[in-house]
């Protein structure tokens, strides 16, 4: 089992758009400078990145996103795809449960209690559930044991890399 060839590219991709995107948002947030943004009683990103709703604990939003995308950039490189390193492929799915958690409630937030919609906003939140939805869907070939594992193919044991023969009792076993 392997994951799709498309898929550590098609998330560093969405990863790096993601970063690109979070970045102008805090550039935007510390600068005070107005993002590029059609405004209208539902499309306002003013209102948005402005509201009270635009931090949590004292922290922009769009800083979060990029504490949300440097790490998931460097989990969706190739190399972090071919790891057999579990741990890293672990990390990769938690951070997108989580980045998925944080969208959901920034949406509901958006619709409900702002009642405006920031483009830009929702650009990261669109980018962040495709990221969720491949990262979930590659989950049980990336989590699955033996991932990774380089063996010979002439070898019937996964287990035994090298294809050593078993030596001992239990290889007076197989031979009897």
């Amino acid at each position: 089992m392997t994951t799709l060839r498309w898929q550590p590219l098609t998330t560093l991709v969405l990863s790096l758009i993601g970063l690109g995107e979070s970045i102008y948002l805090t550039i935007t947030h510390f600068d005070k400078v107005a993002l590029v943004c059609s405004s209208n009683a539902t499309i306002n990103c003013e209102k948005v990145t402005t509201s009270p709703q635009s931090e949590i604990f004292g922290i922009p939003v769009a800083m979060l996103g990029l504490l949300y995308f440097v790490p998931m950039v460097a989990l969706c490189l190739p190399p972090a795809w071919r790891s057999a390193d579990r741990r890293i492929h672990q990390a990769r799915l938690a951070l997108s449960l989580v980045g998925v958690g944080m969208v959901i409630y920034l949406i509901i937030a958006e619709l409900f209690l702002i009642k405006a919609i920031c483009l830009w906003c929702s650009g990261v939140h669109l980018v962040t559930f495709l990221l969720f939805v491949i990262i979930v869907t590659s989950a049980p070939v990336v989590l699955a044991p033996g991932y990774g594992t380089v063996y010979d193919e002439d070898d019937d044991d996964p287990e035994d890399p090298d294809g050593a023969a078993p030596s001992g009792a239990a290889a007076e076993g197989l031979t009897s």
